[in-house]
């Protein structure tokens, strides 16, 4: 396993229940801002694998990025039975986690 990959993996397991990030966050807490697309990869091709909290990442709009809309329901469902709140256009307000390190 590569040491970027390895490093996603530690971050991912980090996320508290009811916090979340974005895809560029966790690239750069990595050590590589401009691989927010190799954390999608790494999030789809090894979320069951290592148990991720692959619900937990969004992206930069606060918007839940999954292609299909039942996987996009259950990310939404798990999320909010966090008490991550959206807002009406169905995104979440990422200013409360800006925090996260």
């Amino acid at each position: 396993m590569k040491p970027f990959t390895a490093e996603v993996i530690r971050i991912l397991k980090e996320i508290p229940e009811g916090y979340v990030v974005t895809y560029g966050q966790v690239a750069r807490m990595a050590g590589s801002p401009r691989a927010a697309r190799q954390v999608v990869r790494i999030l789809h091709s090894m979320s069951r694998k290592y148990d991720l909290p692959w619900h937990r990442v969004v992206n930069a709009k606060g918007e839940i990025a999954v292609p299909d809309n039942d996987s996009r329901k259950l990310q939404r469902k798990l999320l909010e039975d966090e008490g991550v709140l959206f807002t009406e256009d169905g995104s979440i307000d990422l200013k409360p986690f800006k925090s996260f390190q």
